[in-house]
């Protein structure tokens, strides 16, 4: 397969919302209409039903580690996969399907991550549960692993493409998380488990 048709693949792949899609199949409040309005694992939380959110963030894991692992296996070259991985995440930034209007991005880049680099998607994961059970704000948890994400890379696998694209999905993370940051300036932030 051309390079064009697995990068189209990977960000229709990476438009599918799975905050929207698991919580109408479970009946829940569009995630865009209460809370943060973050179509998230986090925000669907929101609404007391775990395992809704644990589906949510399931599936935009998975959708992150498919569309680089489906590449890898279909013998996609190096430039390809790291187009590929790039597409799905943005595919989730920015999903047709839902007005391109998606989430933050932190499941989907985990998945992408483990896909790209185990190692480094499991140090990535490490990194946002200790922040998480520090302080229990998501997206400073978030801001954190995509501050040392790129520095994982780097000392995995050299700096070179593979740690470019991490970097460049990083900065992509920390654009979405901008509201964040400035709440976080002020206090603001809400915990996880939170209403807000």
């Amino acid at each position: 397969m051309t390079t064009l048709p697995l990068v189209l693949a990977a960000y229709l792949i990476g438009s599918l919302s799975f905050a929207v899609i698991v919580s109408k199949l479970m009946r829940l409040p569009d995630p865009r209409s209460f809370g943060s309005g973050n179509p998230g694992a986090t925000n669907v939380l929101r609404t007391g039903r775990k395992s809704a959110a644990a589906l949510t963030l399931l599936g935009d894991a998975l959708k992150g580690w498919v569309a680089v692992a489906g590449a890898q296996t279909l013998g996609a070259d190096q430039t390809t996969v790291l187009l590929v991985a790039l597409a799905v995440f943005i595919g989730h930034l920015f999903p047709i399907f839902f007005r391109f209007q998606g989430g933050k991005g932190v499941a989907t880049a985990l998945g992408v991550l483990i896909g790209l680099n185990p190692w480094l998607g499991l140090a990535c994961l490490a990194t946002w549960l200790a922040m998480a059970k520090l302080f229990r704000i998501s997206s400073l948890s978030a801001l954190t692993t995509a501050v040392l994400a790129p520095v994982y890379a780097t000392l995995l696998v050299g700096w070179g493409n593979t740690a470019i694209a991490v970097l460049a999905l990083a900065l992509l993370l920390v654009y979405r998380h901008k509201s964040n940051l400035i709440n976080l300036v002020n206090g603001e932030e809400g915990r996880i488990g939170r209403p807000s």
